[in-house]
Protein backbone atom coordinates (compact mmCIF):
# COMPACT_ATOMS: atom_id res chain seq x y z
CA UNK A 1 0.00 0.00 0.00
CA UNK A 2 2.74 2.46 0.96
CA UNK A 3 4.63 1.71 -2.25
CA UNK A 4 1.49 2.42 -4.30
CA UNK A 5 0.96 5.72 -2.50
CA UNK A 6 4.63 6.65 -3.07
CA UNK A 7 4.29 5.71 -6.74
CA UNK A 8 1.17 7.88 -6.96
CA UNK A 9 2.98 10.86 -5.44
CA UNK A 10 5.88 10.53 -7.88
CA UNK A 11 3.54 10.02 -10.84
CA UNK A 12 1.40 13.04 -10.01
CA UNK A 13 4.47 15.20 -9.40
CA UNK A 14 5.81 14.12 -12.80
CA UNK A 15 2.45 15.09 -14.33
CA UNK A 16 2.69 18.51 -12.70
CA UNK A 17 6.23 19.03 -14.02
CA UNK A 18 5.19 17.92 -17.49
CA UNK A 19 2.18 20.21 -17.35
CA UNK A 20 4.40 23.12 -16.33
CA UNK A 21 6.86 22.37 -19.11
CA UNK A 22 4.03 22.34 -21.66
CA UNK A 23 2.77 25.72 -20.42
CA UNK A 24 6.27 27.13 -20.81
CA UNK A 25 6.51 25.64 -24.33
CA UNK A 26 3.09 27.11 -25.15
CA UNK A 27 4.22 30.54 -23.98
CA UNK A 28 7.45 30.34 -25.97
CA UNK A 29 5.53 29.28 -29.07
CA UNK A 30 3.09 32.18 -28.79
CA UNK A 31 5.85 34.72 -28.10
CA UNK A 32 7.80 33.37 -31.07
CA UNK A 33 4.72 33.77 -33.27
CA UNK A 34 4.14 37.34 -32.06
CA UNK A 35 7.78 38.35 -32.56
CA UNK A 36 8.09 36.69 -35.97
CA UNK A 37 4.90 38.33 -37.22
CA UNK A 38 5.62 41.74 -35.73
CA UNK A 39 9.25 42.12 -36.74
CA UNK A 40 9.75 39.79 -39.69
CA UNK A 41 6.23 39.55 -41.16
CA UNK A 42 6.54 35.74 -41.08
CA UNK A 43 4.36 33.16 -39.37
CA UNK A 44 5.33 29.85 -37.81
CA UNK A 45 2.12 28.44 -39.35
CA UNK A 46 1.72 26.08 -36.39
CA UNK A 47 1.42 28.36 -33.35
CA UNK A 48 -2.37 28.27 -33.11
CA UNK A 49 -2.60 24.55 -33.64
CA UNK A 50 0.23 23.50 -31.34
CA UNK A 51 -0.66 25.93 -28.58
CA UNK A 52 -4.04 24.18 -28.45
CA UNK A 53 -2.37 20.78 -28.28
CA UNK A 54 0.01 21.94 -25.54
CA UNK A 55 -2.82 23.51 -23.54
CA UNK A 56 -4.98 20.38 -23.72
CA UNK A 57 -2.08 18.13 -22.71
CA UNK A 58 -1.12 20.48 -19.90
CA UNK A 59 -4.62 20.38 -18.43
CA UNK A 60 -4.92 16.59 -18.63
CA UNK A 61 -1.43 15.92 -17.22
CA UNK A 62 -2.17 18.23 -14.30
CA UNK A 63 -5.52 16.71 -13.28
CA UNK A 64 -4.09 14.03 -10.99
CA UNK A 65 -1.71 16.42 -9.25
CA UNK A 66 -4.49 18.92 -8.68
CA UNK A 67 -6.63 16.17 -7.17
CA UNK A 68 -3.76 14.91 -5.01
CA UNK A 69 -3.22 18.41 -3.66
CA UNK A 70 -6.97 18.82 -3.00
CA UNK A 71 -7.20 21.54 -5.64
CA UNK A 72 -10.45 20.46 -7.29
CA UNK A 73 -13.64 22.13 -6.16
CA UNK A 74 -15.43 20.19 -3.43
CA UNK A 75 -18.80 21.03 -2.01
CA UNK A 76 -18.43 20.54 1.71
CA UNK A 77 -21.65 22.09 2.94
CA UNK A 78 -23.09 18.65 3.75
CA UNK A 79 -19.94 16.91 4.93
CA UNK A 80 -18.82 19.75 7.20
CA UNK A 81 -21.55 18.83 9.71
CA UNK A 82 -20.81 15.09 9.68
CA UNK A 83 -18.59 13.15 12.07
CA UNK A 84 -15.25 11.78 10.79
CA UNK A 85 -16.69 8.36 9.91
CA UNK A 86 -19.47 9.96 7.90
CA UNK A 87 -16.99 12.13 5.99
CA UNK A 88 -14.86 9.07 5.29
CA UNK A 89 -17.85 7.11 3.99
CA UNK A 90 -18.92 9.95 1.68
CA UNK A 91 -15.33 10.41 0.45
CA UNK A 92 -15.08 6.70 -0.35
CA UNK A 93 -18.47 6.70 -2.09
CA UNK A 94 -17.69 9.84 -4.11
CA UNK A 95 -14.22 8.52 -4.96
CA UNK A 96 -15.66 5.23 -6.17
CA UNK A 97 -18.24 6.98 -8.38
CA UNK A 98 -15.51 9.30 -9.70
CA UNK A 99 -13.21 6.37 -10.44
CA UNK A 100 -15.98 4.50 -12.28
CA UNK A 101 -16.74 7.57 -14.39
CA UNK A 102 -13.06 8.15 -15.13
CA UNK A 103 -12.56 4.54 -16.21
CA UNK A 104 -15.59 4.82 -18.50
CA UNK A 105 -14.20 7.98 -20.11
CA UNK A 106 -10.71 6.44 -20.24
CA UNK A 107 -12.05 3.47 -22.20
CA UNK A 108 -13.63 5.70 -24.82
CA UNK A 109 -10.61 7.98 -25.15
CA UNK A 110 -8.43 4.92 -25.75
CA UNK A 111 -10.88 3.80 -28.45
CA UNK A 112 -10.75 7.28 -29.99
CA UNK A 113 -6.93 7.25 -30.12
CA UNK A 114 -6.87 3.76 -31.64
CA UNK A 115 -9.39 4.76 -34.33
CA UNK A 116 -7.43 7.91 -35.16
CA UNK A 117 -4.31 5.79 -35.53
CA UNK A 118 -6.04 3.09 -37.57
CA UNK A 119 -7.53 5.59 -40.02
CA UNK A 120 -4.28 7.59 -40.31
CA UNK A 121 -6.08 10.79 -39.33
CA UNK A 122 -3.99 13.96 -39.61
CA UNK A 123 -4.77 17.59 -38.84
CA UNK A 124 -6.13 19.70 -41.65
CA UNK A 125 -3.35 22.25 -41.30
CA UNK A 126 0.04 22.76 -42.90
CA UNK A 127 1.72 20.51 -40.31
CA UNK A 128 -0.53 17.51 -41.01
CA UNK A 129 0.12 16.30 -37.46
CA UNK A 130 -1.09 12.74 -36.79
CA UNK A 131 -4.17 13.24 -34.62
CA UNK A 132 -3.54 10.20 -32.43
CA UNK A 133 -0.33 11.81 -31.14
CA UNK A 134 -2.24 14.85 -29.97
CA UNK A 135 -5.03 12.72 -28.48
CA UNK A 136 -2.67 10.53 -26.43
CA UNK A 137 -2.63 13.14 -23.67
CA UNK A 138 -6.29 12.41 -22.89
CA UNK A 139 -6.03 8.73 -21.91
CA UNK A 140 -2.62 9.22 -20.29
CA UNK A 141 -3.89 12.14 -18.21
CA UNK A 142 -7.10 10.30 -17.34
CA UNK A 143 -5.12 7.23 -16.29
CA UNK A 144 -2.96 9.40 -14.04
CA UNK A 145 -6.10 11.02 -12.61
CA UNK A 146 -7.65 7.58 -12.03
CA UNK A 147 -4.56 6.45 -10.13
CA UNK A 148 -4.79 9.59 -7.96
CA UNK A 149 -8.45 8.85 -7.20
CA UNK A 150 -7.63 5.23 -6.39
CA UNK A 151 -4.91 6.40 -3.99
CA UNK A 152 -7.45 8.77 -2.42
CA UNK A 153 -9.86 5.88 -1.86
CA UNK A 154 -7.11 3.68 -0.40
CA UNK A 155 -6.06 6.47 1.99
CA UNK A 156 -9.66 6.89 3.16
CA UNK A 157 -10.08 3.15 3.65
CA UNK A 158 -6.83 2.67 5.53
CA UNK A 159 -6.27 5.83 7.54
CA UNK A 160 -8.50 7.95 9.75
CA UNK A 161 -8.74 11.50 8.57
Amino acid sequence: MKSFLKFNDKLQNFGAYLSSFLFIALTILIVTEIVSRSFFNVSTMIAGEYSGYFYLASVFFGLGYTFKEDGHIRITILTSKLPTKGKKAIDIFAGTITLALLLFILYYTIKMVIESYRFDMVSETVSETPIYLTQLALPVGLLMFSIAVLAFIFKRLKYDK
